[in-house]
């Protein structure tokens, strides 16, 4: 089937960028001993140096901030810091290439979730316990679960996040009084307990003349709450099959605006109306409309009908997205826990195995992580990230966020944090959770019944990871 056809090409890709840390046959690849000049930045990358005097530190990163974060701590010590920016299709690609060649350059590497069991294994990332760094006698400052992602498998640290990404549900206060009656978080929440309740509280939303959601992707994060493989062997749960259910539901039932994620619709829908589309749009089979250019999105939506959509469902890093987008509903806003306990990406920073500035490696993760001041500074200079470091999550957790109705959200963030169990997450959920949801769009969409949907999925799951035992 087309379906097959299509994740086998994708899922080469994205097994390209998982596993490049790893040797051909699967085992881990060591680092090489010779070393060699740092190679020029590519094109895809954004270098940015600051600093004139000192020791040079060199950063390589998928994230932004740590630009603004260099950019700080050169105001304070003597040291020039050189910051590369890489584009996450090509950064595994960077890190295997400098690291197995023996390259002394970058002294900081990161890693999302995702990649850093590979990295673990590849030895990229150097052993936090060791002297002088002895990474455990800050466990207890840190949230758990994110000290636990800096882990590999034989409990070594060897990567500290400076902020904590659990996910939640983000909704319409005013919307809530209209068709709930309340607008209270706690009471919310038992609106998307689980998938029953959601599609309920999805068609009360509709009858009342709005949409729960941009987009079925919308509870995307809150998926399952078991792990994909369990003792090598592949866990369809029900919670799973439940799901599936859930999206074909709310897509074919049109209980969404048909908005995809990051299209103009979906920032549209957060500021107020938005047109409401068809599934042929969200899906590409009809490409009249173009969701990715305002304008020309106007025009073409002129003469649509609206609505107005009540929720999003997005990691506490939504807080900044929804600031940015909210318009005029600003202040008319609340967030929730869902139905699982979720979280998305995260920063995680460790030293270059091959590093030969590593005091001074040690010394700026250790402020951009662990440094009470440096949180403090962060919280205020991103305008509301939420960090990792227990003790300034415990002082600002009182804090009342202006676009969130006064909502304390620094302690609403932490005690979800404190839900997820980071053992449930393993190196194959990338891959994993992306035939799944292309099972459950190839069910939703008609383009095939859930069993043949449910066999591709073992299909794929079984060429591209033949050492999980798949029970069908």
């Amino acid at each position: 089937m087309e379906f097959k056809r299509v994740m086998a090409s994708a899922l080469a890709g994205v097994m390209a960028l998982s596993m490049v840390a790893c040797g051909s046959d699967g085992s881990a690849q060591t680092v090489a001993e010779t070393t060699t000049e740092t190679a020029e930045p590519a094109a895809n990358t954004n270098t940015e140096s600051v600093g004139t005097s000192g020791e040079k530190l060199v950063i390589w990163t998928l994230a932004k901030d740590l630009q603004t974060f260099a950019e700080k701590y050169v105001e304070d010590h003597d040291v020039q810091i050189e910051t590369v920016v890489i584009e996450p299709a090509d950064y595994v690609t960077k890190v295997q290439t400098a690291l197995n060649g023996g390259q002394t350059t970058p002294d900081i590497i990161v890693g999302e979730p995702q990649m850093l069991e590979d990295f673990y294994e590849a030895g990229y990332f150097e052993d936090l316990n060791q002297a002088p760094y002895n990474a455990q006698d800050y466990k207890d400052q840190i949230v758990d679960y994110v000290w636990e992602v800096g882990q590999d498998s034989e409990g070594i640290q060897r990567a500290i996040s400076y902020q904590i990404t659990p996910a939640g549900i983000y909704y319409r206060r005013d919307i809530a009084e209209k068709v709930f009656g309340t607008d209270d978080p706690d009471e919310i929440g038992k609106l998307f307990k689980d998938y029953t309740t959601i599609l309920d509280t999805a068609q009360k939303l509709k009858d009342s003349g709005y949409r729960i959601f941009a987009s079925d992707a919308e509870i995307g994060y809150f998926s399952g709450d078991t792990a994909w493989v369990v003792d090598d062997k592949l866990n369809l749960d029900q919670a799973r099959l439940d799901y599936m259910d859930l999206v074909v539901n709310l897509y074919q039932n049109d209980l969404t605006a048909y908005a995809n994620q990051w299209s103009t619709p979906w920032y549209q829908a957060m500021a107020g109306e938005v047109p409401i589309l068809t599934a042929e749009v969200q899906s590409y089979a009809d490409d009249s409309v173009n969701v990715w250019d305002a304008e020309a999105f106007a025009e073409a939506t002129k003469d649509l009908d609206t609505t107005e959509v009540f929720a999003f469902g997005l990691p506490s890093w939504g807080v900044l997205t929804l600031r940015d987008n909210v318009g005029e509903t600003s202040g008319k806003w609340g967030v929730c826990s869902g139905p699982a306990y979720g979280f998305g990406g995260g920063t995680f920073i460790g030293i270059s195995a091959m590093s030969e500035h590593k005091d001074l490696a040690w010394d700026f993760l250790k402020w951009v992580t662990l440094d009470e001041n440096t949180a403090e500074w962060w919280i205020e200079k991103s305008e509301g990230d939420t960090v990792s470091l227990v003790s300034v999550l415990e002082k600002h957790k009182d804090d009342e966020n202006a676009v969130y109705g006064g909502q304390h959200l620094y302690s609403f963030w932490q005690a979800q944090a404190a839900g997820i169990d980071y053992s449930k997450v393993t190196r194959y959920d990338k891959i994993i959770n992306d035939a799944w949801g292309a099972a459950c769009t190839a069910v939703k969409t008609g383009e095939a019944d859930k069993e043949t949907a449910i066999n591709d999925f073992y299909d794929v799951i079984e060429s591209t990871y033949p050492e999980i035992q798949i029970e069908r």
